[in-house]
């Protein structure tokens, strides 16, 4: 697991290396809303689960270890969602599932930062409170992703700005540039969900009102 190369006097994993280029297609894939988004993060979250064992970061390794889960749901969901309407639907979150996303974020944060204080054996000596808030709004924004809403996109930002400290901190270099990358992407997947939906939505009337001349 510790192969890799020395860039700058830094060992570069190829675990960490390859697991980010893979994290950065699941953005360009989730774009598209394409069902190789699923497959190609769960590839990513093992090789960046077995980089993270051997860079000693429990916390980001159980993170991935949960991306592995949420992979699989994802999968299931969005063929789920392709089959009954022949192709995605993404959509924003109600009110109701922005309070339950939100307050899944907030208490979850506290609840794994406490479970990271006490369970010394994680050894998660800098900032428990980022790494626990990364932990719970990546699953978050992946839950999110599962259920094709557009606030995934939200979510994943907020997400990235702790990452990127965290990830040097942890001298996991690659994931830290790949952070910044990352943003810029997740933005453009906001735009571009967020654009299709306003098309959906506008459509709608026109489709409404042409529909009892067709027949």
């Amino acid at each position: 697991m510790n192969a890799g190369f020395t860039v700058a006097g830094e060992h570069i994993l190829w675990t960490d290396l390859v697991g980010n280029i893979a994290s950065l297609a699941v953005v360009w894939l989730a774009m598209r809303k394409t069902m190789w988004t699923w497959p190609v993060q769960l590839a990513g979250a093992l090789l960046l689960l077995a980089a993270s064992i051997d860079a000693h970061v429990p916390g980001n390794a159980l993170k991935q270890a949960l991306f592995c889960g949420l992979a699989c749901y994802g999968w299931f969901s969005w063929a789920r969602g392709a089959r009954d309407h022949h192709d995605l639907l993404v959509r924003p979150a109600t009110a109701r599932e922005r309070v339950l996303l939100l307050g899944t974020l907030v208490v979850g944060t506290v609840a794994v930062a406490e479970l990271f204080v006490n369970l010394t054996w994680l050894h998660i000596a800098w900032s428990p409170w980022v790494n626990a808030y990364i932990f719970v709004g990546s699953a978050v924004a992946t839950f999110a992703q599962s259920r094709a809403l557009v606030d995934f996109w939200i979510i994943w930002m907020l997400v990235d700005l702790a990452g990127v400290p965290l990830a040097l901190k942890s001298g996991l270099y690659v994931s830290g540039a790949v952070y910044g990358v990352f943003f810029v992407l997740v933005l453009l997947g906001f735009s571009r969900w967020r654009r299709e939906y306003r098309d959906r939505q506008l459509a709608a009337p026109i489709t409404a009102a042409a529909a009892p001349a067709d027949r």
